[in-house]
């Protein structure tokens, strides 16, 4: 069997890496069960949670696709069909907030260029993982690319809906305060 582990440091890299993604979905779990009431109750907040929940494990069943000893070939397909699986959502994001419901995008801090941002790293993951068959270094090139676009645009995407939520915190604090007020 020709061993894709075989390529020396993309191994070490791709330890780090999906070590990160693990250690940011324990992170991320934390954090949203710190403020579930407000995002469970606010939908684009919520959806963007669960969105970037399937991003961070899409990338640690990336890296251990990498990692698991087994022919370049099947490496190859799967990173392809994982991209190609993961391309669905900046597709459907796009979809839901510029066509169908675009007061709720607004609201909930979407934009197209956060799409177009995953839609450009899962291209990128589709395009490294066919390459892999031929150039295997080029290929993880582009599939490490993607992979770190992906986790930067996660941690950012997280930090700004823990923004909004804290927003949401401080505007209902205000509002308790006022009817307080009100009663005396």
């Amino acid at each position: 069997m020709d061993h894709f582990g075989k390529l020396g440091s993309w191994n070490e890299l791709y330890v780090m890496l999906g070590s990160s993604s693990a250690a940011l979905i324990g992170l991320l779990f934390v954090a949203t069960s710190l403020h579930l009431d407000e995002i469970v109750n606010n939908v684009s907040y919520r959806t963007r949670a669960r969105n970037n929940s399937y991003t961070l494990i899409f990338t640690l069943v990336e890296a251990a696709i990498i990692l698991t000893p087994q022919p370049i070939a099947v490496v190859s397909v799967a990173l392809v069909l994982i991209n190609l699986a993961m391309l669905w959502f900046p597709i459907k994001n796009v979809y839901l907030y510029t066509l169908k419901n675009r007061d709720m995008g607004i609201r909930g801090g979407w934009t197209v260029w956060r799409s177009a941002i995953y839609f450009v790293a899962f291209v990128l993951g589709i395009t490294g993982g066919a390459l892999v068959l031929s150039r295997p270094d080029a290929g993880l090139f582009l599939v490490t690319t993607g992979y770190v676009i992906v986790l930067v645009n996660v941690v950012l995407n997280s930090w700004s809906i823990m923004i909004g939520v804290g927003q949401l915190e401080k505007t209902a604090k205000k509002k308790q305060g006022r009817s307080r007020k009100r009663r005396s």
